[in-house]
C-alpha cells in the first residue's frame, strides 16, 4: 500500500488516495500504521476519495491514530489541500481554493504559499461556525465544538504543566462529556500570543498541535495569535450576532516523505 506523510506544525499524518481502489482496512490496521515502532507512525490517517459530486474537489476521511474513525481534524484538513495539490489535483473554483467534505461538513482550503524545494508552505482552512450558545462554561474552562469537541482551561506554568496526567482525567471524565473530549491547557504569553498545548482523544496522549483545539482556544479567549509545540498559528472569525463565523485556520504545513507498506495481517 502506498502512503504519504504530511504534517502539520508537527501534527502528523499518514495519507491514502483512495480515488481509484478500495479502502478496506481494519481498526487494527489502521492502529498499526499509525504505532510508531511497528508502523509509519503517526498521530492519524486520512483517506483522499473523489468528490460525491461536483460541487467539491474530493472527500476527507479521518482516522485517530487508534484506528476508530475520528470527528473533524483541523491539521488534517490543511494537510490534505497539500496532498491534492501533491496529486495534481486542481480546485474547481475559479478562486484556487479547494472544497472539500469532511466528517463535520463542507470546508474550504487555500494554499497561501508553498515552497516547492522544500515542499513546506503555509495554508488556510474554513472551519466550521460555531453558535455562541454552544460555547458554555464548564468545569474551569469552556466546553466547545469546533468540529471537534474540546474542553479549553486556562493555567499557569503550562511549560511544565502534566498536559497528558490532567489532560487524560479530564478526557474520561465521562460524567461531564459522555463522549469524551479534547483537552487544551491554554496561557498567555508574553509577547501576546496563546499558548496551547493538546490531549487529544483518540490519541491518547499530547500531540504537538492540534487545529480544532487551536481554533477553540482562539474562540473562548479571544486571542487570534496562537502557539504550540509544532509552529505558529492565527486563527481569524466574526462574532456575528449569536454566531462565529468565516472561521479561519492559518499555519504551516510540510511534506515528509512517502513510501509503501506491507498491509499488517491483523485482526
Amino acid at each position: 500500500m502506498h502512503f504519504f506523510k504530511f504534517d502539520g506544525a508537527g501534527n502528523d499524518f499518514v495519507l491514502i488516495d483512495i480515488r481509484d481502489t478500495a479502502f478496506d482496512l481494519t481498526t487494527s490496521q489502521i492502529a498499526h500504521i499509525c504505532h510508531r515502532r511497528f508502523g509509519v507512525g503517526a498521530d492519524g490517517l486520512m483517506t483522499l476519495s473523489k468528490g460525491e459530486s461536483d460541487e467539491y474537489d474530493f472527500v476527507m476521511r479521518y482516522y485517530n491514530s487508534d484506528g476508530r474513525i475520528g470527528s473533524m481534524c483541523g491539521n488534517g484538513g490543511r494537510c490534505i489541500a497539500a496532498f491534492a495539490r501533491r496529486l495534481g489535483i486542481a480546485p474547481s473554483s475559479s478562486t484556487g481554493i479547494y472544497r472539500f467534505l469532511g466528517s463535520d461538513g463542507p470546508h474550504e482550503a487555500e494554499i497561501l504559499m508553498w515552497d516547492a524545494g522544500s515542499e513546506v508552505g503555509l495554508v488556510r482552512l474554513g472551519m466550521r461556525d460555531v453558535a455562541c450558545g454552544e460555547v458554555r462554561r464548564c468545569l474551569d474552562g469552556w466546553f466547545l465544538d469546533t468540529g471537534s469537541p474540546h474542553y479549553v482551561q486556562r493555567v499557569e506554568g503550562l511549560r511544565d504543566f502534566d498536559v497528558v496526567g490532567e489532560g487524560r482525567r479530564l478526557r474520561h471524565m465521562t460524567e461531564v462529556f459522555p463522549h469524551g473530549t479534547n483537552v487544551d491547557f491554554v496561557e498567555d504569553m508574553p509577547d501576546g500570543r496563546l499558548m496551547v498545548r493538546t490531549f487529544e482523544r483518540g490519541v491518547e496522549d499530547e500531540t504537538w498541535a492540534c487545529g480544532t483545539g487551536v481554533t477553540a482556544a482562539a474562540i473562548v479567549t479571544g486571542n487570534q495569535r496562537l502557539s504550540t509545540r509544532g509552529g505558529d498559528f492565527k486563527v481569524t472569525f466574526d462574532a456575528d450576532g449569536n454566531t462565529y463565523r468565516n472561521v479561519r485556520l492559518t499555519g504551516p504545513v510540510s511534506f515528509n516523505f512517502e513510501g509503501s507498506i506491507n498491509q499488517p495481517h491483523t485482526a
